[in-house]
């Protein structure tokens, strides 16, 4: 893969969001992003976490690099699986930045960790599992947050999160690109 990937995405040590910004911004903004096309699972003979985007999410993921073009961004984290790190590698070229590789982000990992995580400041990226993203979107609505009657969350889309003082103030969707 032409995306450099390092395991510096580590979780900060406390799960809590207002320990988590210590020297970080506590201004930002978190791109929240399913993974591409991947395929079925259960066509896939290998591991999981090794299973790719398909060609249909491979165009996916660049059109999704056209979309972010705009979106100011310091960071890029991916959970460690192929098809995050293929999600993401268009945004990551394109911007001349290095994924870093977050296990919170990976498929059954603690949604509530992973949000802390995110909210430690600054403008990411961050690419995952519909069980996560799903996961934080109920933690944000358990936390008061706007996601509308029907919170969607389809494969290469994004959810937009505005953060102050280390808490997410508003979240908008987009949709994955045509």
């Amino acid at each position: 893969m032409a995306l450099g990937v390092t395991g510096a995405g580590q979780a900060p040590r406390s799960p809590d969001p207002e320990a988590a910004h210590g020297a970080r911004s506590r201004v930002g903004r978190v791109l929240l992003i399913r993974h591409a096309e991947a395929g079925e699972r259960s066509q896939w003979a290998g591991r999981d976490r090794d299973r790719p985007l398909t060609e249909a999410g491979r165009a996916q993921a660049e059109r999704l690099a056209d979309c972010l073009d705009g979106q100011p961004l310091e960071r890029i984290l991916t959970s460690g699986y192929v098809r995050c790190i293929e999600t993401m590698t268009p945004v990551a070229t394109r911007r001349n930045l290095t994924a870093g590789v977050a296990g919170w982000l990976e498929e059954g990992a603690d949604p509530a960790e992973a949000l802390s995580a995110l909210l430690a400041g600054g403008s990411v990226a961050a690419c995952s599992h519909g069980d996560v993203v799903s996961g934080i979107l109920f933690e944000l609505a358990d936390r008061g947050v706007a996601l509308g009657s029907s919170p969607r969350m389809q494969k290469g889309s994004t959810w937009v999160l505005e953060v102050t003082d280390g808490r997410v103030s508003a979240a908008r969707y987009l949709p994955p690109p045509d």
